[in-house]
């Protein structure tokens, strides 16, 4: 098992070879992630992905945002389809070969076609959800559950991007995503776009709902509360990925 260098963090933002199959674009990102013990991530992924670190920590990540503009190669987009909300739990991993990136416990979603393409073509837990935005911030209640996660923030004007090697770079410049089969297989998607813009931010409003669904309990606030305007993506085949 490899464990990744800076320089394998750095070469997945390379854009890959081949045609991207799908266009996105993700607006109005916040980043929110605490602090949480290894061996309670390690024990939920498949036997071929490991706890990725950074400075011998690992974190939990919930990230609500917007999507936009989404639509297949040589598809227009469409209104009704291509607009809606997400919110992910995720972590951070890597595979046999020492690549980085993301595994997600769940993917709450407004659009019900969106959610039964991504099980069924991507393999990942997408669940539905009632989910909008007004005045008093962003909302999410996935069907099943009674209790409504809420949050409030706000981008800031002095926009960066992050250094390589920093914990900025290890929770945000992901560009793989792994996944597991029904029948045991391990899939990879890499995605391509540019270096998130981001500002830290205050969040008056958190709710930690979303964790607590898939299993997950914290304490405290944050200790990451990122914000970025978001990115145009090119999402790219998903590959099986092969043993090490």
């Amino acid at each position: 098992m490899k464990i990744p260098l800076l320089e394998d963090r750095l070469s997945v933002r390379k854009k890959p070879t081949g045609s991207p199959v799908m266009f996105q674009t993700w607006s109005n990102l916040l980043f929110l992630h605490w602090e949480i013990d290894p061996d309670l991530i390690s024990a939920r992924l498949p036997g071929r992905l490991s706890v990725d670190f950074h400075k011998g920590k690992t974190y939990l990540g919930l990230v609500p945002f917007f999507m936009r503009k989404v639509r297949p190669r040589f598809t227009p987009s469409l209104p009704w389809l291509s607009n809606f909300m997400e919110l992910n739990v995720r972590a951070y991993v890597h595979d046999e070969h020492g690549r980085p990136g993301v595994w997600f416990f769940s993917l709450d979603c407004n659009q019900p076609i969106a959610v039964e393409v991504a099980r069924k073509f991507f393999h990942l837990p997408y669940q539905h959800a009632r989910m909008s935005s007004q005045d008093s911030g962003y909302h999410c209640q996935r069907k099943g559950e009674t209790q409504n996660a809420v949050y409030e923030y706000t981008i800031g004007k002095d926009l960066r991007t992050a250094e390589p090697g920093t914990l900025d770079f290890f929770l945000l410049e992901r560009y793989l995503l792994f996944s597991e089969s029904r029948q045991g297989r391990i899939h990879c998607g890499q995605v391509h776009h540019e270096p998130y813009p981001f500002s830290r931010t205050t969040v008056p409003r958190i709710s930690t709902a979303p964790l607590e669904w898939e299993g997950f309990q914290v304490e405290g606030a944050p200790i990451s509360a990122l914000a970025s305007p978001g990115v145009p993506v090119k999402i790219f085949p998903l590959k099986t990925v092969n043993p090490g």
